[in-house]
């Protein structure tokens, strides 16, 4: 288990989305992120206490976690010598990177020195089975994105809340390293093998009862060409019965792709539910999640009413106005 309380290290992240980990830990779990620890030059904020390292240990964090989720999932030069003065003064790191900190020799022999544990939450820990397709008892809803990064993650855990706050059952389902961390527990999706990656999501998602809920948390999206093989992945393993449509509309092309436009929300629509009924013939659309938070209220107001006219579909932003609506859609079904 990774111990709590945490410092959330956001390093030299350009901006917040950089530190998205970061962001979901102080969003869905604040009462375990006591403060951030900034380099020079980092663009984002969390809103959080500014801690030095010793701040933090005279606090009682046990944890340094990396809040920041880079392409590539790399461990920066840069934040070396901060990572390791955390291990010399007591501290466990937590990660959810590619790139593994059991990896680094030198955290490794620090770590052995200072008896300091390195957690890797991006590591399968199960022998997930390949995918068989066969239909699973209990409903299941899944995210899915224009595009990476526009609330995937949120529009689940806003769902889940909703739900089990007017006492229906229902279970939030990570398949990240941010949900695994805010959660503590869940299938890192893009570290299994391919083969086996619809298979963990069923592993993840088993029988339940027919009137519960698992929210399958989204990842990538079927239009990015880097990471749409773990979105259909996501998609088949999951056998969505309903599905959520997420877009972040200020965004002018995909994240890390300058050269690949976003898809509209139709084509989304157009693209997944064929491949979603591959698997689940029954599978519906059901509402649309709109990320307004470069918007003004009455800005984002208008584009969600908008959208709900063009769509015909239930529409709003999870975090900022609640979700009474799309889990409305899903009571409908």
């Amino acid at each position: 288990m990774i111990q709590t309380p945490y410092l959330l290290f956001l390093g030299d992240a350009p901006d917040a989305l950089a530190a998205k980990v970061a962001q979901g830990i102080r969003d869905w779990n604040p009462d375990v992120a006591l403060g951030q620890l900034r380099l020079p030059g980092c663009g984002a904020d969390m809103g959080l206490p500014d801690m030095t390292l010793a701040e933090a240990k005279a606090a009682g964090v046990k944890t340094l976690v990396i809040g920041v989720a880079n392409r590539g999932g790399v461990i920066s030069d840069k934040w070396k010598a901060v990572l390791i003065e955390a291990i010399k003064m007591g501290f466990d790191l937590a990660a959810g990177l590619h790139n593994l900190l059991r990896n680094e020799n030198d955290l490794i022999a620090a770590a052995r020195m200072y008896n300091s544990t390195l957690h890797d939450v991006r590591i399968p820990t199960v022998a997930y089975p390949i995918a068989n397709g066969k239909k699973r008892t209990g409903k299941r809803c899944l995210a899915i994105g224009t595009d990476c990064s526009v609330g995937k993650m949120y529009t689940g855990m806003a769902m889940d809340a909703e739900m089990r706050g007017r006492g229906m059952k229902s279970t939030f389902r990570p398949t990240g390293q941010t949900g695994i961390l805010i959660t503590g527990g869940g299938v890192p999706l893009d570290a299994v093998i391919a083969d086996f990656m619809a298979g963990a999501v069923e592993y993840l998602t088993p029988d339940n009862d027919p009137d519960h809920w698992d929210h399958i948390e989204g990842q990538g999206s079927l239009f990015h060409v880097s990471y749409s093989g773990v979105t259909l992945a996501l998609i088949h393993g999951g056998q969505p019965d309903a599905m959520v449509l997420c877009h972040e509309p200020t965004r002018t092309h995909m994240r890390g792709l300058p050269d690949y436009g976003l898809p509209s929300l139709e084509q989304l629509r157009d693209t997944a539910l064929p491949l979603a009924r591959i698997a689940n013939p029954a599978a519906q659309v059901v509402g649309v999640s709109m990320n307004t938070k470069a918007l003004g209220e009455d800005e984002a107001r208008r584009l969600i009413a908008e959208t709900e006219t063009r769509m015909g579909l239930p529409c709003t932003d999870p975090y900022r106005f609640g979700t009474a609506n799309l889990v409305d859609a899903l009571q409908a079904l």
